[in-house]
């Protein structure tokens, strides 16, 4: 398959694992995407970054392939982690209820959709049980047929904000009762979600909290597409960012001068708030409370620069652990 013709077929999976400390083990986990169980390299397959958060005690693990490929290195990156991680002893700040705790389903191509990834999240989620006995699902997004309830729906339905821990009161909709040990894993499809996190500099959580609640989606004066937590981070507070994309152009109210990033799905357009509009709203809304920030950070890519490293230097390249080619191509 040419360059061209595998740009369009494109998938990211940003797979969230619960392990961070042990850094051999998540890169074990993502060789695992890239390489088949006697250790020969899979061709078209890469993995574009490992984010860690020792503090989440969390990794993000960006998976792009066609998506005719995708299935098989996901799941073989799922079943190295369930076999690798135990929720009975883990420990971290983020909440989290799955040694494999979410399977994300992108599409980047122009010819794949998002019911392609649906379907496609519904059949790995099926397959992941079988694979793994005992490991349990919740399906969101266009996985989540007829529904497509959203990811913070979901999560708070099963009460993933609450880490909580009573795996009894959990109905998957895969697979059997939850487990402690595997926990529950969130599969699903969608729209390209963006992580930005923007570190605030003080250690009162309220703090954060009411700059949160001010930017959050569902706010009256919120960021479209924006869901956020307020966590303690490091000595100050993280105000932690899952920015979704949507179907349409920018909204019509002002944000200042900041463009949005946009792009395609089946001919449909999309955008995503910019982070550097996301950094500016929490310096302001800090900056009442006599409170500065420190950073923001990216987990990842925009979903524009998920596809052009993918296709114009990883797989063009035949780059499986690009991650390790990052620093030097990248920023």
């Amino acid at each position: 398959m040419s360059c061209s013709a595998l740009g369009r077929r494109l998938v990211a999976c940003l797979l969230n694992i619960s392990e961070a400390r042990r850094r051999d083990l998540v890169e074990t986990v993502a060789r695992s995407a890239i390489t088949d169980t006697h250790g020969k390299k899979r061709e078209g397959i890469t993995v574009l970054n490992i984010f860690n958060d020792v503090d989440y005690n969390r990794s993000v693990i960006t998976i792009v392939a066609s998506i005719d490929l995708i299935r098989e290195a996901v799941l073989s990156a799922c079943e190295r982690a369930c076999s690798l991680i135990d929720m009975n002893v883990h420990e971290g700040i983020h909440p989290c209820m799955g040694a494999v705790d979410l399977v994300p389903l992108y599409p980047l191509g122009e010819e794949v959709g998002l019911e392609d990834c649906g379907k496609l999240a519904q059949a790995l989620a099926t397959a992941l049980t079988e694979r793994v006995t005992g490991t349990s699902v919740f399906l969101f997004g266009w996985a989540d047929s007829p529904q497509r309830r959203g990811l913070a729906k979901r999560r708070k339905e099963i009460g993933w904000f609450k880490k909580v821990l009573d795996m009894s009161t959990i109905q998957p909709d895969v697979g059997p009762q939850p487990t402690r040990k595997y926990g529950v894993t969130g599969v699903g499809a969608s729209p390209y979600v963006m992580n930005c996190n923007v570190t605030i500099d003080t250690q009162d959580l309220a703090v954060g909290r009411i700059v949160a609640s001010a930017i959050r989606e569902s706010s009256p004066s919120g960021i479209p597409g924006v869901q956020v937590m307020a966590l303690p981070h490091a000595g100050a507070v993280e105000i932690a960012c899952n920015v979704e994309s949507f179907q349409g152009g920018p909204p019509s109210l002002s944000y200042g001068e900041e463009k949005w990033p946009s792009f395609t799905i089946g001919g449909q357009n999309f955008c995503h708030a910019p982070a550097s509009l996301i950094t500016a709203r929490v310096a302001e809304l800090a900056r009442h409370h006599g409170v500065a920030i420190k950073g923001t950070a990216l987990v990842g890519f925009t979903p524009r620069e998920c596809q052009r490293l993918a296709e114009g230097g990883a797989l063009s390249n035949g780059i499986g652990e690009f991650w390790k080619e990052l620093q030097r191509v990248h920023m």
